[in-house]
């Protein structure tokens, strides 16, 4: 099948400014519409198309498992709990499936967390207890008591048949390159317990399964190299490809298996990687891509039945949909033209001939609502929304801009305005963390609608160090914290002041782990440019982040620290003038401007240190910081009342400083 390059419109330039009226005078959401957990927290379909497994809150607050008959319109609970939430499900085969729980209430201290996986079939009979993660939690099913593991095991979800009882699942490892990096790989029979570890490459970090759900690829990784490994007999493995993961450019990427000897990969083409078919017996990549995203990496998922490629679903500024199968084209559009305000990500069943599709559909007001399309009336019906409270009127539109650094280079960044509000607003310049990710796309997100709501204009820039955007944009920031990352982000505050879109005296810096040590930097650095600044759980010195100094070890290997930090970041041996200055420990005396700082008390990541010993430093040099700590808290947030408590002290502090409540000169 001969299938020609694609060329790809931004989702934002067809969708953002479609008119919508400016915000009611109406009592805004509350922060807990934005912050407690979703009341539907998603939907799975089945092989055959027929049925959904749906996660959905209960009268008590509870997220419960059930099951849907799409045919007959009527759902079942399955399973819930009294102390748990029902966190995630896999379908197995069409009568059985597995789900996870945990008491999501809480936030994260292990010996709270209560996680367990179970199997389970579609009418709530045949409940297993597959592991437990939990100290003091019994597993009542001893047969599977090898899997009673000191954090938790994971689901390999996978695209592909599923009509045995078998699952797979990984079993992460503490001597991995990144927290719990390297895996072992377990088959589990569902319907009694029973197991085997599967035999792969030493050190394996990642696997693949075939069409057919058979282990087929493996990733390893040691001393800083990256091998992609093909079983090809019943336990022989082959290296397909290795390289320097400093390097941040591997040969390929594995997506998927097609039909016979095709893999299917993202592969570098020129500056941007590039959809391209994989030949696994020759080692060759087809001369030309399936399909390259002008000014973007690849990044998406196929879709193959029967060894045949459908469509891909990939991401530019948003997520959209190329289909190849003319009856696939048409039904994206039909529902397109139902549901016309929002993308509609499509997920088909197993079979091809199944009678429904699952459609997941939101815009960036609109948070995620679900619906099911049956093929043969061509007609949606609704399953479930995630945020019923949201109203899209009150919520900020979207759009990705680009705008030049100072040295000429192009920064993609993420634009939210409040609703029916363009000019001289106070903004928020929101860092991602990472920093070696991609910060954002089009879509409703709550901590950024929350402020938008508010009445804050919101940017995101994707600065040099990001993902997504191709390796120049990638590696201009490899050794750059503190310095030329920094001035993308003071960049992108003054292009918005010269577009007219911020008032450069109302402008707050904010973020989280790097995002928040580049809060840091900024009011350092260009303090005439910041009003304020919030930092949670941010790097506070780069030195920590080489040497610990806490009573219980971070999560970043000896491994990572040694072959990829000093490639990134910096040598501590050679770089140690850098880090001095571009350390906001050490320059703590330099932050004058009120700043918000919040910490986890078990954040592994970045340890609560960093933020003590911030704070006092600063000691009375600075009598405009607020300090926030959640004892059991992590990397982040888990537990919604911190959550709501969290962003309920970011209105009150923006408000006070670049808000209604500011003190104007």
């Amino acid at each position: 099948m001969q299938i020609a390059r694609v060329v790809l419109a931004p989702v934002a330039a067809i969708l953002l400014w479609v008119a919508l009226p400016a915000a009611a005078a109406v009592t805004l959401p509350p922060a807990q519409a934005f912050f407690n957990r979703p009341l539907f927290g998603g939907a799975v379909i089945s092989p055959s198309g027929k049925f959904l497994a749906l996660l959905n809150s209960h009268a008590g607050g509870r997220s419960q498992l059930m099951v849907a008959d799409l045919a007959a319109r009527s759902a079942k609970v399955i399973a819930n709990f009294q102390d748990a939430d029902v966190t995630s499900v896999q379908w197995v085969n069409d009568r059985r499936l597995v789900f996870e729980s945990a008491n999501v209430n809480r936030s994260a201290s292990d010996s709270v967390l209560g996680l367990a996986m179970f199997a389970i079939n579609r009418d709530g009979s045949g409940m297993l207890q597959l592991a437990v993660d939990a100290p003091g939690m019994e597993l009542k099913n001893k047969a599977s008591a090898h899997l009673m593991l000191a954090r938790r095991i994971v689901l390999l979800d996978y695209d592909g048949a599923r009509n045995s009882n078998i699952a797979y699942f990984l079993e992460p490892r503490q001597d991995g390159p990144h927290e719990n990096a390297y895996a072992n790989l377990w088959r589990l029979d569902t319907s009694d317990g029973s197991h085997e570890m599967v035999k792969g490459p030493e050190q394996a970090t990642g696997w693949m399964l075939d069409k057919e759900g058979n282990p087929r690829l493996a990733t390893t990784y040691a001393r800083g190299k990256v091998a992609i490994h093909l079983r090809s007999g019943e336990q022989q493995w082959r290296t397909l490809a290795s390289f320097d993961r400093r390097s941040g450019l591997p040969p390929f990427s594995p997506l998927g298996f097609g039909g016979g000897d095709t893999l299917y990969v993202a592969s570098p083409r020129g500056d941007k990687s590039a959809l391209f078919r994989y030949a696994m017996g020759s080692g060759q990549l087809e001369a030309e891509p399936l399909l390259a995203l002008d000014g973007y990496d690849f990044s998406g998922k196929l879709v193959v039945r029967n060894g045949k490629l459908l469509g891909v679903q990939y991401l530019r500024d948003g997520v959209g949909a190329q289909w190849f199968e003319p009856t696939l084209q048409a039904m994206q559009a039909d529902i397109d033209q139902q549901l016309p305000h929002t993308i509609n990500v499509l997920t088909l069943a197993q079979e091809e001939a199944a009678p429904f599709v699952l459609v997941r559909s939101y815009s960036d007001t609109q948070p995620e609502r679900f619906y099911s399309y049956e093929r043969a009336t061509a007609r949606l019906s609704n399953v479930g929304a995630s945020y019923p409270d949201i109203r899209p009127e009150q919520m900020g539109m979207q759009q990705e801009v680009r705008y030049i650094a100072r040295d000429g280079l192009e920064i993609p960044a993420m634009l939210t305005l409040p609703a029916g509000k363009r000019k001289n607003l106070p903004m928020v310049v929101l860092v991602h963390g990472g920093p070696w990710v991609r910060g954002s796309q089009w879509g409703w997100r709550p901590d950024v609608q929350f402020l938008a709501s508010r009445g804050y204009a919101v940017l995101q820039p994707e600065f040099r160090g990001s993902t997504g955007f191709g390796v120049k944009l990638y590696k201009a920031g490899w050794k750059q914290w503190g310095l030329k990352m920094q001035d993308d982000l003071a960049d992108g505050m003054q292009w918005a002041v010269a577009q007219g879109i911020a008032d450069p005296k109302r402008v707050c810096i904010a973020g989280a782990s790097y995002g928040g040590y580049a809060t840091l930097m900024g009011l350092i650095n260009n303090h005439e440019l910041y009003q304020c600044g919030i930092d949670w759980v941010g790097v506070t010195d780069i030195n920590l982040l080489f040497s610990p100094a806490w009573s219980f070890p971070d999560d970043v290997s000896p491994d990572s620290k040694r072959y990829t930090m000093p490639e990134l970041i910096g040598d501590p041996a050679t770089d140690q003038a850098q880090f001095a200055a571009t350390s906001p420990l050490k320059q703590a005396q330099r932050i004058k401007r009120p700043l918000l700082l919040a910490y986890g008390g078990k954040d592994r990541r970045v340890p609560i240190v960093h933020g003590t010993r911030l704070r006092d430093a600063m000691g009375a040099s600075n009598d405009s910081v607020e300090w926030i700590e959640y004892p059991d808290e992590g990397h982040g947030w888990r537990e919604p009342a911190n959550r709501v408590d969290f962003w309920t002290r970011v209105e009150k502090f923006l408000n006070k400083h670049i808000g209604a409540g500011a003190k104007t000169e």
